[in-house]
């Protein structure tokens, strides 16, 4: 198996005849997923979605792809293939289109629709083709198929693409449920066709490659949601991601069996359900579902509420009830069901949601107690049987953490697919497939893109630093007056902390280090403001260190008069 290294430096020009694969997000992460395929100069690209930000992410909304390696090559893109649309494959899509409008999106008909509404909010609109299960098209050199797969949202599709170099298949998410919600089965006999023909290079996705077994059927939820409408005395109260059709599904069969009215709260989820309805991918009997505001005038245990913030988000609905800061209240008896995945990351701020509900009384059903989600990945049988069937010449592991690629390299190993054809690549790590073989051939740029309100790219990892000090330890400001000719102080030093936890006349220890070194500098012929700054910076530090083991941000102003 190949796999990066620190070393690798740019790639050479792309041989003539070979497909050039350059993954820029989605390998050693999960989301942010975007593929970009090269041929013969022209580009294709396979979904360009985001990352949502950690704990030691503060501030920060949204985590993009980066786009600088092909920025300069906007003209040469032939449209981006949208496998799905989940936000870590299609958030991204409004950022890129910022910097050329004009590039074709292509996918199925409520993938379409969900990224169309997106792009409404930042005043883009696309151009667009639809494409169904089983449809090929030509889209510059590279002639595309697709291909039905299974997933927690409907209208998923793997895509096929076949140039002079081979053909690649790129999964998307995807699942091996046999008995989906909507009868819509991952189509094993396309990719056995697939197959037959010769796929030279297999994109799988990993999420589940450690997982034994297989995934259990979406509508094994079903039973367990029945039980958990039975036993609730009060309001219900359900989180889930905004673009989760199936799962929504079946929140309203339950609550239409047990007489209650339904209301979404959340401009994304009333906006994607609004959607999956008109589009009939959501089944919504008639007075269902009510508008929010109505939800006064009806009893505690005829109401189900369906909210985003399931991951913990802190502006999502869900973490503002937890927190008293939302105009739902959560009171005594309420139920509260986590209707998706743990994303690996945020534990402890789904925890603390948790925690903050059943505060006030809430009884919480998540993943950890209740059988209320199933994945929408396939597990290790269902990727070792899919391997099987494809027989893929060379595979390259995609979609999920350095443990899931490994694993799932493991399982491909196991079919036969040879060793030496398994490619383990990260994001900007570039594989060429020339002459039937899959090999690593140098490294483009690959961070992360920070989205900061309205500023995109502008916060780096040094910002995020600053941040993370500024949180955990806190700043001190210290203010110094001096001559500008002599350097000798003519006022202060003042020094004010604010978060650090040390009393403003604590530093009283420390002003006359400050002072005296000022001085001895002052003596020595240093007058220049940023010298005498770090002077400062290292005396004070070096004094909170010594007296209460902390690292504060110091910020010393030196001022010459």
């Amino acid at each position: 198996m190949s796999h990066p290294h620190p070393e690798l430096g740019a790639p050479p020009k792309l041989p003539s005849g070979g497909l050039r694969v350059t993954p820029l997000g989605g390998l050693g992460e999960i989301g942010r997923n975007m593929t970009v395929f090269e041929y013969e100069g022209r580009l294709l690209i396979v979904d360009c979605g985001v990352l949502f930000p950690e704990e030691e992410q503060p501030g920060i909304d949204l985590i993009l792809p980066d786009f600088s390696s092909i920025r300069d090559r906007l003209d040469d893109i032939e449209g981006i293939v949208l496998t799905h649309g989940h936000e870590d494959h299609i958030g991204g899509v409004p950022f890129l289109l910022r910097e050329k409008e004009d590039i074709p999106l292509i996918g199925s008909k409520l993938t379409l629709a969900l990224i169309e509404a997106k792009l409404q909010e930042h005043r883009i609109r696309p151009y667009t083709l639809e494409v169904t299960e089983g449809r090929r098209e030509r889209i510059g050199p590279f002639d595309c198929e697709f291909v039905a797969v299974n997933h927690s949202i409907p209208d998923a599709l793997a895509v096929a693409i076949r140039t002079p170099a081979g053909m690649a298949v790129h999964t998307g998410d995807f699942k091996m449920d046999q008995l989906p919600l909507d009868n819509r089965l991952t189509d094993l006999h396309a990719f056995a066709r697939l197959s037959e023909e010769g796929i030279d290079l297999l994109l799988a996705d990993s999420t589940n490659a450690e997982v034994p077994g297989f995934t259990p059927h979406e509508r094994d939820i079903s039973q367990v949601l029945r039980q958990v409408f039975a036993g609730a005395r009060k309001r219900i109260i359900v989180a889930s991601f905004a673009s989760h059709v199936h799962r929504i599904q079946q929140i309203l069969d339950a609550a239409h069996e047990y007489g209650r009215r339904v209301a979404f709260v959340g401009r994304s989820m009333v906006r994607n359900m609004g959607i999956a309805r008109d589009l009939g991918y959501l089944r919504v009997p008639p007075g269902l579902v009510v508008d929010v505001k109505t939800l006064d005038d009806l009893p505690d245990h005829e109401v189900v509420l369906v909210c985003t913030g399931s991951q913990g988000e802190p502006m999502a609905a869900l973490s503002r009830m937890a927190n008293r800061d939302h105009q739902i209240r959560i009171v005594d008896g309420d139920t509260v069901i986590l209707a998706s995945s743990l994303i690996p990351g945020n534990e402890n701020a789904v925890y603390r949601v948790i925690n903050g509900l059943t505060r006030w009384g809430a009884n919480v059903i998540h993943k950890g107690n209740a059988k209320v989600h199933v994945s929408g990945h396939a597990s290790a049988g269902e990727l070792l049987y899919f391997y099987n069937i494809c027989r893929p010449k060379n595979l390259m592991p995609v979609h999920g953490e350095w443990r899931h690629l490994r694993a799932n390299a493991e399982l491909g190993a196991l079919t036969g697919v040879p060793h030496d054809r398994i490619v383990i690549a990260e994001d900007g790590v570039v594989v060429d497939l020339v002459e039937g073989k899959a090999k690593i051939s140098g490294k483009v740029q690959a961070g992360y893109v920070y989205v900061d309100g309205l500023s995109v790219g502008d916060v780096n990892e040094t910002s995020l630093k600053d941040r993370r000090i500024l949180g955990d330890e806190g700043i001190i400001s210290v203010f110094v007056v001096v001559d500008s000719s002599t350097g000798k102080i003519t006022g202060g030093p003042y020094v004010q902390a604010r978060g650090s936890g040390i009393d403003d006349a604590a530093f009283n220890g420390v002003l006359p280090k400050i002072q005296e070194v000022l001085e001895r500098s002052a003596q020595d012929g240093v007058v220049e403001p940023h010298q005498l700054q770090q002077l400062v910076r290292r005396t004070l530090g070096k004094w909170v260190s010594d007296t209460y083991r902390r690292r504060p941000m110091i910020l010393p102003v030196v001022v010459e008069v």
